[in-house]
C-alpha cells in the first residue's frame, strides 16, 4: 500500500474534522470531496432554493430553504435547517448521550427527497391514513405528505432532540399548508419498549436512509412491527441504498421478526431516469455510486 495515499476511513474522519473546524484549505477540500458521496443537488426532483441564509435565531448555523412541490398549484414548504459544515462538539455529545447518530443534522439527504417525491406522487395511498415518519431529519417527507395527500394524521419523528426542535419549527412555519391534516413532531427512540399509546395505530410508516447503522436494525424492525396496525392492512415504505450488506442484514431482521417485504428497484419513472443520468456521469454528483447512493424501495407488511 502506498504510504502517501489516504484510506477511505481516514478521509471520512477528515470530513468530520472539516465540519468541526470549518477548514478551507484546498488540499483538505479536494481529499474530502474525493471520498464523500454527498450530492450537491441530490436527485433534483423537488426544486429548492435558500431564501434566507441568516435567520435572526442563529445567523451562523441555519438557513431557510424553500421547496416548491411539483404538483398542481406549486405549493411551497419552508424548512429551517443547518447549513453545511456547522456541526460542533455539542452535537456529538448529544448523540453519545442518547445513543443515536447525528446524520439528521448534517444535511437534507437525497433519499429523503426521493421519499418525499414518491409520496407526493401517490396521494391516494395516504388519503385518510395515519402516517408516521421515522428518523425524519428536518421532516421534508412528512411535511410533503401533510401538505399534498390529505392524510388524516402525520407524525414526524426522530430520536435526536435537536432535530425534533427543527421539526417543530418547520411544522409551525408551514401550518397553513396542511388543510385538515393533523401534524405533530415526536421524539421517538427505536429502543423504547413502552409505546402503548402508539402500538398498532399507524396505517403507514415511511422512512429514508435509516438502515445504514447495523446496530440499530433489530430495534428498528421491532419498532416497525409495534407501530403498524395489526388487524388491518398497513405498510412501511422504506427508501434505502444497499450500502454493502447493510440493507440485506436489515431485511433479514424484518423477516426474522415475522414481517414480510417486497424489494423494488425501479419504482418511479422520473427517479429511475434521474438515476440513469447520474450513473453515466453528472457534475452535480461526481461520486455517484448505485450501491451507496440509489435508494431502493422496501415495502414492509404484516401478514393478516
Amino acid at each position: 500500500m502506498d504510504p502517501t495515499s489516504s484510506s477511505s476511513s481516514a478521509l471520512r474522519w477528515k470530513i468530520l474534522r472539516q465540519a468541526l473546524l470549518r477548514r478551507s484549505d484546498s488540499q483538505s477540500q479536494t481529499e474530502t470531496k474525493r471520498i464523500s458521496r454527498k450530492a450537491t443537488q441530490g436527485f433534483n426532483l423537488i426544486p429548492c432554493q435558500v431564501v434566507d441564509s441568516s435567520p435572526q435565531s442563529d445567523k451562523s448555523r441555519e438557513a431557510s430553504v424553500c421547496y416548491t412541490l411539483p404538483i398542481t398549484g406549486s405549493p411551497k414548504l419552508y424548512l429551517t435547517q443547518r447549513v453545511d459544515h456547522c456541526s460542533d462538539l455539542n452535537d456529538f455529545e448529544i448523540s453519545n448521550r442518547y445513543n443515536i447518530d447525528n446524520t439528521g443534522l448534517v444535511c437534507q439527504w437525497p433519499s429523503e427527497e426521493v421519499l418525499a417525491y414518491f409520496c407526493k406522487s401517490q396521494p391516494e395511498r395516504f388519503r385518510g391514513k395515519r402516517v408516521i415518519e421515522l428518523g425524519s431529519g428536518y421532516g421534508l417527507a412528512g411535511l410533503v405528505i401533510a401538505a399534498a395527500t390529505e392524510a388524516s394524521e402525520v407524525v414526524i419523528s426522530d430520536g435526536n432532540p435537536q432535530v425534533v426542535n427543527y421539526i417543530k419549527r418547520n411544522i409551525e412555519t408551514n401550518s397553513m399548508a396542511f388543510g385538515g391534516t393533523s401534524v405533530k413532531a415526536m421524539e421517538l427512540h427505536w429502543n423504547q419498549h413502552q409505546l402503548s399509546e402508539l402500538t398498532n395505530t399507524f396505517d403507514i410508516i415511511v422512512a429514508s436512509d435509516c438502515t445504514f447503522f447495523k446496530e440499530f436494525h433489530k430495534d428498528l424492525a421491532r419498532t416497525i412491527k409495534m407501530l403498524l396496525k395489526a388487524k388491518k392492512a398497513s405498510e412501511a415504505l422504506f427508501f434505502s441504498p444497499k450500502r454493502g450488506d447493510s440493507l440485506e442484514k436489515f431485511m433479514k431482521e424484518i423477516k426474522d421478526i415475522g414481517l414480510h417485504y417486497i424489494l423494488t428497484e425501479n419504482y418511479d419513472a422520473q427517479v429511475w431516469k434521474r438515476h440513469e443520468t447520474l450513473v453515466k456521469g453528472d457534475e452535480a454528483w461526481p461520486n455517484y455510486d448505485k450501491n451507496h447512493c440509489y435508494p431502493l424501495l422496501i415495502q414492509i407488511t404484516n401478514q393478516i
